[in-house]
Parts: C-alpha cells; structure tokens; sequence
C-alpha cells in the first residue's frame, strides 16, 4: 500500500509536469505568428507566400462575412460578405510580420477596389486582417509607406480578424497539384492549369506594371 509521503511525492510529481505542458504550450505556439491577407485569387497568394524563406505554410480559405462555414460557389456567387483570403503561417525569427506586409502591397493592386485582375466583384477584394491593435498599427504604417512608394492611393482596408473558415481541400497547393482537371483550355495537370490561369488574368503583368522592380514574385 502507497504511504501518505509516497502519495504526495506522486501528486507533486503530476502537478509539475502539468505545470510545465502549461508553460511550454506557449512558448511552441510563440514559434509561429499567423498573418491574415486577401489578395484576389488565393491559388496565387498561396503561391507567391509559399516561396517566402521563414514562411511554414499558407492556408487558402474564407473570412471576413456572414455566412458560417462557407463554400467556394457561395463565396464567388457574392453575397456572404467573404473574401477570398489566406493565413501565412510564419517563423517571426525568419521573417517579420512587417516584411510579409510589405511584400503583400507589392504583389497585387491596391488601387483596384473592384477586385483583383480579371476576377471582378467583393470576394476578390483585397484586405489585410488584424486581431489587435499593435497589428493594426504595423498594417497601417506599411500601408502607407507602400502608398507614398507608389505615388496613388491604397484602397486595401484593414479589418479585425473574424473566424477563418478553411476552403475545401482542392482549393490547398492548387499550384502544385498533378491532379488532371477540365479547364477551359482543355484537360491539364492542376499546377499547368494554374499557370495558364495566372498567364491568362494577366496578374504579373498588372503587377510588374505598378511596382516594376519592386514586385517581388514576378520576373522582369
């Protein structure tokens, strides 16, 4: 039979190990920040991040409306509110937030409120999402700058951070996919689809015009 000082020794031993999962819990989830942006298509956001060094990974999904758990024929048909978004899931001792902002104004076209090249209407808009002020401020101050680097106005708004609801898993790695799909230039292997589609929206060549050199995922 286990003695009262044996019991407690036991229970003392559980209450630190407890303690420590608590404390450690943190301080792994500290290793990764999230960053929140629309940028139009998400294949092509996700594809852009995904090249980024610090960068673990890039979620495509839906935020920012009304509708819970939304599907990607109700997001593009319009009405929830949604846009097309992704969370960039980075190491912040790789890359900062500031640096990922940075990169996302020059990769689309901040000027356009209608959406972003050749897809039209609210779910291609572009936005960057906060959850805090401090975040808030960082967007702001990198909004701006972007705004006086390319001499027009910025019509990206800033918007607190609502539920993410992740797209269907097609949607995931779109770029890279060896799935054979049908696309309205005939049957092709996912990654050529999306190549033609980027080719065919003409999103480098409208970004190549705004920033030139300053574009960053985009060839001269």
């Amino acid at each position: 039979m286990i003695g009262l000082r044996e019991a407690k020794a036991a229970l003392l031993g559980v209450l630190i190990c407890v303690g420590f999962g608590v404390q450690s819990g943190p301080a792994r989830a500290a290793g990764t920040e999230v960053l929140t942006v629309a940028g139009g298509c998400f294949w092509c956001v996700e594809a852009d991040f995904e090249s980024v060094r610090g960068v673990k990974e890039v979620v495509s999904g839906y935020t920012g409306g009304r509708v819970a758990n939304p599907t990607y024929k109700q997001v593009t048909r319009g009405g929830t509110g949604h846009y097309e978004a992704v969370q960039i899931m980075f190491d912040p001792d790789q890359v900062s937030r500031a640096q990922l902002l940075h990169l996302f104004f020059r990769s689309v076209d901040p000027t356009d409120a209608g959406g972003q090249f050749c897809d039209r209407g609210e779910s291609y808009r572009t936005a960057v999402f906060v959850a805090d002020a401090e975040e808030k401020r960082l967007a702001e101050d990198t909004r701006a700058k972007a705004a006086r680097a390319l001499g027009r106005k910025i019509v990206t708004p800033i918007l607190s951070q609502g539920r993410f609801w992740k797209a269907e898993a097609y949607h995931q790695d779109y770029y890279k996919g060896d799935k054979i799909v049908l696309t309205r230039f005939g049957p092709k292997k996912q990654s050529a689809a999306y190549k033609a589609y980027r080719d065919a929206c003409r999103r480098d060549d409208r970004v190549r015009q705004l920033w030139g050199n300053a574009a960053p995922f985009v060839g001269s």
